[in-house]
């Protein structure tokens, strides 16, 4: 297909048109069924139009889509609720997406700082990781070390630094008297499926306490059940400052959110920060939906348990190939296959599209499998097979 003649073209050209979707399934126009292990980079959380999901939306869209944060909204204070019942004791702040909600982290810093201080623009740095991918608006991008990000649109928002992600040492030597806060992601998404050591995590928590910044994590991809964990800060059992959120949240429908622990609650006073449209009535719907499902049909318990033996069939699939895949990363449902030869990623995504698998390419030459908590262990099987197919199909080429 060729860029629609209306449309900008800061995408590439799409493979084809989506017109429907079922569980863990896609289908273009043409009727080709495709097994989706992108979920529209990990947002479909509960697989395309559960019933329960589409049932919560239709019937609010038909009692009130919006009326803005001007008046209380009951589906938001529940969420709010829930939300706090999952990540500790501390408030909710709404918006629309994870970059919004990583602009909303980055003011968070800011005023810390200036509490800190007593004055603006004397402690407002902000400590990130490398290879880090934090959103494409001003601030998300300046905490974004990518050129592909950057190029064109500098310069950039200043106040950001870049540490190691797994090295404590590097982020130690960072963390000085002009840093509010340090912000990586419990596992690097768009980078190429990166996690935070436990042991990170820690030491950077007690960092952090010690010279008294802010532990800030993005949570936008790897959050809402996707690592196995509500959200994947809590294997290492550390308490973050803020978290951020998005994705998987609403299920299909835009929402993001930050969490802020209650000691740093009070940062954010009337007029300080707003939007129109984030958590209003339909968007908390859905998203209560899909807490509603994932609490009901166990997923959480569920990804811990299928991930397992479909990690190590993907550790043999990595074996068998060995010469064109390095390894594999991440947890739960958000793996990284790590492939050897630079733009074999982009290769393996078409050819696994001709096959009817549906997978995401990212940095570091990776593909990203992101299936819906809902998949089965006969769904992720099949994907493994799928690959195999192609890979051996490549060795036989070769």
């Amino acid at each position: 297909m060729s860029h629609h003649k209306t449309l900008t073209k800061n995408y590439g050209a799409p493979p084809f048109s989506a017109v429907r979707g079922e569980g863990l399934y896609l289908y273009d126009e043409g009727g080709k069924k495709y097994l989706d292990f992108g979920s529209g980079i990990a947002v479909t959380s509960v697989g395309h139009s559960h019933p329960k999901w589409v049932a919560a939306v239709q019937k609010q869209a038909a009692t009130l889509a919006h009326c803005s944060n001007l008046y209380g909204i009951p589906a938001q204070q529940k969420l709010a609720d829930r939300l706090v019942a999952q990540a500790g004791p501390g408030r909710i702040l709404f918006c629309n997406s994870g970059a919004e909600a990583n602009e909303a982290l980055i003011k968070l810093a800011r005023l810390h700082g200036k509490q800190l201080t007593g004055e603006e623009g004397k402690r407002y740095s902000v400590v990130a990781a490398e290879n880090a991918f934090h959103g494409r608006t001003f601030g998300g991008m300046a905490a974004t070390p990518q050129e592909k990000i950057q190029g064109g649109f500098r310069p950039m928002l200043e106040g950001f630094k870049f540490g190691k992600l797994n090295d404590i040492a590097s982020f130690d030597k960072l963390v000085d008297r002009s840093v509010a806060a340090v912000f990586i992601e419990s596992i690097q998404g768009e980078g190429g499926i990166f996690p935070a050591e436990v042991s990170f995590l820690k030491e950077l928590r007690a960092l952090c306490t010690e010279r008294g910044a802010l532990l800030m994590l993005d949570e936008v991809q790897c959050g809402i059940g996707r690592s196995g964990h509500f959200f994947a800060f809590q294997k290492s059992g550390v308490t973050p400052d803020a978290v951020g959120m998005a994705k998987g949240l609403g299920g299909g429908f835009p929402i993001g959110a930050i969490w802020v622990a209650e000691a740093y609650a009070e940062l954010f006073q009337p007029g300080s920060h707003g939007t129109t449209f984030g958590g209003n009535p339909l968007a908390s719907a859905a998203a209560n939906a899909v807490l509603d499902i994932i609490e009901e049909e166990q997923l959480i318990a569920k990804v811990k348990s299928n991930s397992a033996s479909w990690h190590r069939a993907l550790k043999a699939l990595a074996k068998k190939h060995s010469e064109r895949i390095a390894g594999i990363r991440g947890a739960g449902y958000m793996v990284g296959l790590s492939l050897k030869t630079e733009g074999l990623n982009l290769q393996i995504t078409s050819a696994a599209r001709g096959k009817g698998l549906l997978v995401v390419p990212a940095g570091h030459n990776t593909i990203r499998l992101l299936p819906a908590l809902t998949a089965t262990a006969e769904q992720l099987s099949e994907a493994v097979s799928i690959l195999d197919e192609i890979f051996t199909e490549q060795d036989s080429q070769s």
